[in-house]
């Protein structure tokens, strides 16, 4: 069974910066399409950015994030990245790992049924 199992969330202050990470045992970031999305408490899951398979890989951003957030993966050792610059309090949400399934659009990537998700990890930040 593929386990997402994300990492690096944490608080920080408007401004700042994080690392998150997603691992996973298998080679499953080698095979599907992957990415990040956030849920705010009261708002509905929304897109950060997802990354094809590639080797050069067709990268996509929410319009929210572009410029301040890079998504990268390392296929030797099955890490999906995403560093977040220039955090602003919007940014406070819990974020998932999401491999496979779904569809993309070249815009947007909609999770489908069979969409594998990690468990979360939760940024904070403060004005």
């Amino acid at each position: 069974q593929v386990q997402l199992v994300e990492s690096g969330g944490g608080s920080v202050q408007a401004g700042g910066s994080l690392k998150l990470s997603c691992t996973t045992s298998g080679n499953i970031f080698r095979s599907c399409r992957a990415g990040w999305f956030r849920q705010a408490p009261g708002k509905e899951r929304e897109m950060v950015s997802t990354i094809s398979v590639s080797r050069l890989p067709d990268i996509n951003y929410a319009d929210s994030v572009k410029g301040r957030f890079t998504i990268s993966r390392d296929y030797a050792k099955n890490i999906l990245t995403l560093q977040m610059n220039s955090l602003k309090v919007e940014d406070k949400a819990k974020y998932y790992c999401a491999a496979c399934d779904g569809r993309y659009d070249g815009s947007f990537f909609y999770p489908g049924d069979s969409t594998y998700w990690g468990q979360g990890t939760q940024v904070s930040v403060s004005s």
